[in-house]
Parts: C-alpha cells; sequence; structure tokens
C-alpha cells in the first residue's frame, strides 16, 4: 500500500492553527481536517477529546508531583496514534490537512525533559506529509492570544511561574524544535496575520492555489 498524501499545519502556541483550520474547513469543504480539536473528532472517537480534557483539567496540574513527564509522554502518545490512524485510513482521493501531527508533541516531550528516543524513533517513522504550512507568530502576540498570560497552561512555558519571560524562552525553544524536526520536508512559512480569516486565506493559497 502506497504511502497517504497529506499535509501539515503548524505552529508555536498561539499561533491561531484551530481557529484556521475551522474556516478552512468551511472554505475547502473537499478537503478532510484531522486534530484532536474536539470540532474535528467523529462521535466515534468521543475518547480523544476526553483525554484531552483530562490532561488540561487533571495532568498537566499535578506534572512533576503527581505525575511524571514519562506518564504525560504515555497519554500524549493517544493523540499522536489517533491523528497517525487518521491519516492511514482516510480515502486517498480526499486531499486532508493535519493539525501539527506529531511534530508539535515530540517538541514538547522534549522540552518536558522527556528522554524515551525509542518513543521519538517510534514516532518519527510514521509517514511523513507531502508539505508543512508553518503559521508563525511572535511570542509577544502570542503572549496576548493568551489573555497575556492568563489562559497558559504548563506546556506553554519555561520555569514554575508562567510569566512573560517563562513563556518567550519556551515559546522560542518550541518553534525551534519545530523547525529542526521538519527542516528535511517541504516547509511553507507564512508570516504572523493579524486575524484568523486572512492566515486563514493564506494557508488556503498554499493549500489550493
Amino acid at each position: 500500500m502506497s504511502e497517504p498524501r497529506f499535509s501539515v499545519l503548524l505552529g508555536p502556541d498561539g499561533a491561531g492553527k484551530s481557529s484556521v483550520m475551522g474556516r478552512l474547513a468551511e472554505t475547502l469543504p473537499e478537503w478532510r481536517m484531522v486534530s484532536t480539536d474536539s470540532a474535528f473528532v467523529a462521535p466515534e472517537h468521543a475518547l480523544v477529546p476526553r483525554l484531552r480534557r483530562d490532561l488540561h483539567d487533571h495532568l498537566l496540574p499535578g506534572l512533576g508531583t503527581t505525575y511524571s513527564v514519562d506518564f504525560l509522554a504515555s497519554v500524549l502518545q493517544t493523540a499522536v496514534v489517533h491523528v497517525r490512524d487518521q491519516v492511514r485510513e482516510g480515502d486517498p482521493r480526499v486531499p486532508v490537512l493535519v493539525d501539527s501531527y506529531y511534530y508539535k508533541i515530540l517538541a514538547k516531550c522534549r522540552l518536558a525533559g522527556v528522554r524515551d528516543s525509542r518513543l521519538y524513533s517510534w514516532w518519527r517513522s510514521f509517514p511523513q506529509p507531502a508539505r508543512v504550512v508553518f503559521l508563525d507568530v511572535s511570542p509577544e502576540s502570542a503572549w496576548r492570544r493568551r489573555g497575556d498570560g492568563t489562559q497558559l497552561n504548563a506546556l506553554e512555558y519555561d520555569g514554575d511561574d508562567g510569566d512573560w519571560p517563562g513563556f518567550e524562552r519556551y515559546q522560542k525553544d518550541l518553534r525551534k524544535l519545530l523547525l529542526e524536526e521538519t527542516r528535511d520536508l517541504p516547509v511553507t512559512m507564512l508570516r504572523e496575520h493579524p486575524d484568523a480569516d486572512r492566515a486563514a486565506e493564506a494557508v488556503r493559497e498554499v493549500l489550493a492555489p
């Protein structure tokens, strides 16, 4: 069986990927959007968004005390495998756009201190996209979009306080790792756009010129 063809929408925290995919679902109805966001998950896969909520509500607040970083990686792997399965099982005639694929989760696991190279090697063996659209955003804009830091989770900043220096440092490291993971792929860099509508139009022009 030939490898599936798909594209990936990637970017740092606060880049607006979810909003962009929501708009693309309306303007590119012929495309299939793959994400762990509940808006794009079929009812029969309701466990996926449920695990995502539990991760944010229960795991992340206890990360480093109640739960280890290896446990975090184990839970995040459910999202990675779900997205891979969706890529593999889709109709090959239907173009597919994937939110972040495994790249962002792998980068965040590395930043969290997960050292299991066997896990990373397995993820890196997954089918690779035909192209990556990198939706860029400055740490300053991402900070504002996160309510000036009031809406952060523990996988969006460095340190214990969730302050601006820790957020900026983390986002710069995250961006660097995302580009490192995709350096051998065709990547289209899109500059930061002031709103989701214009960002979605820029992505649409890359996907369906």
